[in-house]
């Protein structure tokens, strides 16, 4: 039977500040090179512009790293990718590891998601209802039970619906997808 390889997920990588983009390109190079490609998937160096004054009142757009010296890893963990990424030239070292041959600890969604959003890799899903709407629960414990649009947090893709339980309006807070509208 073969292993079950463990899921996909970010890490953030400390690297020598000002040295990010060398470590992506070799990184990068790594990862071809060593035919890591369906183990390690994307490097990516957090950046914004930013609008910066200028001395003579004008103003410049700037491309500014949002987390100097750390750049964001998504990769499947064991100890090939580990390694390929630990060795790269300007790595120092995973976020979250102890160091002493200890796997890194990934990020949590909560954490990750926002930052893949402001840098536009993460899209927000969107969705077609408005405050007291009828929609049809699809997953969970409310699953197939009509409620009402009570609010929605377009910034956490999370809509809370009002459904019937014991005889009373219970609010749910259920994803975007995990609704239909009626």
């Amino acid at each position: 039977m073969a292993e079950q390889l463990p899921e996909k997920r970010w890490y953030v990588v400390q690297t020598y500040s000002g040295l990010e983009n060398s470590v992506k390109i070799n990184l990068e190079r790594r990862i071809e090179s060593m035919q890591m490609e369906d183990l390690i998937f994307q490097v990516v160096i957090p950046e914004e512009i930013r609008l910066e004054k200028k001395s003579d009142g004008s103003t410049k757009e700037k491309l500014v790293k949002i987390y100097p010296g750390y750049v964001f890893i998504e990769l499947v963990v064991t100890d090939d990718s580990w390694f390929v990424v630990r060795n790269t030239p300007g790595v120092t070292g995973f976020l979250g590891s102890s160091g002493g041959g200890t796997k890194p600890i990934p990020l949590p969604p909560d954490e990750i998601n926002p930052i893949l959003k402001r840098v536009g890799l993460l899209q927000t899903p969107t969705i077609d209802v408005k405050v007291g709407d009828r929609v049809r629960v699809t997953v969970g414990p409310f699953a197939n039970q009509i409620g009402v649009v009570d609010s929605i947090d377009a910034e956490k893709a999370e809509v809370t619906v009002l459904v019937e339980m014991f005889g009373r309006q219970t609010p749910a807070e259920l994803q975007f997808d995990e609704i239909e509208t009626i």
